[in-house]
């Protein structure tokens, strides 16, 4: 059984530091055993990262869509898997108002970091809580999970304005804060490519061998599972580059990325 000790261990040993903020996505079957389960892995997060800030995602993509337009953050159960779900409503995490991708965050400044989410008009638009980790020098954790579950990856596509990324049809969504009030978001931008056959986000392992090209991430194991440790700079950077240099869209089919888009030019 994993101890929390042990994920503190693995957390010094993957180089990250206690003022560090980290956001992760994590299959806790592919872990194995926790002590305490989803709870115990969020308390040994929250400890190790005494300085810093431990973002768990708990989006509700799946729910608050056109035909159901309400987020209320004391209540909408997030849709992506059992750590959201209990990192959504402890007591010791402050909970975005972004309607469809909230995170909660736990450290002395969530609060002031979770600020103005109500304002998106798009799932990750610059200044939100996931694009800020550029400007944070953030990481990603991919636990058990690959690139398709980085989320972090569509604020790089909002920072660098790449086209066909947002529905263009808008439509508001009441916003239900933790006191009760109703509040409506700007009109809304949902994630939508028009010449792919699914979300771009199934598309994002292309960028996995020109994220190892540029040590963008490294690996590690927690328990069973392989760990991704992910630089948000590094990673936007790279894409960056490759969007520079590109003629055609990179992640709207699993073609790979040609090399000469991400290698050094000599």
């Amino acid at each position: 059984m994993l101890t929390k000790n042990d994920i503190k261990i693995f957390l010094e040993e993957a180089g990250i530091k206690r003022d560090d903020k980290v956001t992760i996505h994590c299959s806790l079957r592919s872990i194995g055993e926790i002590e305490n389960g989803a709870d115990g892995l969020i308390d040994a997060f929250v400890d190790y990262l005494n300085d810093g800030l431990f973002i768990v995602p708990t989006h509700t993509w799946n729910k608050v869509w056109r035909d159901t337009p309400y987020y209320d953050v004391r209540s909408t159960v997030p849709d992506i898997g059992t750590l959201p779900e209990v990192a959504a409503f402890r007591k010791d995490g402050v909970r975005s108002l972004h309607p469809t991708h909230s995170v909660t965050v736990f450290g002395k400044d969530a609060k002031e970091y979770v600020k103005g989410e109500e304002k998106c008009a798009s799932p990750a638009p610059i200044g939100s809580c996931i694009s800020r980790l550029y400007e944070e020098n953030g990481k990603v954790l991919l636990v058990g999970v690959g690139h398709d579950k980085n989320t972090y990856l569509h604020s790089v596509d909002e920072r660098l304005q790449i086209p066909d990324r947002l529905n263009p049809e808008t439509f508001e969504i009441t916003i239900v804060d933790y006191d009760g009030n109703k509040l409506t978001s700007p009109p809304f931008h949902t994630h939508f490519t028009a010449a792919s056959d699914t979300c771009v986000s199934e598309y994002y392992p292309n960028y996995k061998e020109a994220f190892e090209y540029n040590k963008a991430v490294e690996y590690s194991k927690l328990g069973n599972a392989i760990v991704y440790i992910c630089d948000c700079r590094k990673m936007t950077d790279m894409c960056k580059r490759m969007w520079e240099r590109t003629d055609h869209d990179l992640c709207i089919s699993a073609k790979p990325i040609p090399r000469e888009l991400y290698e050094d030019e000599s």
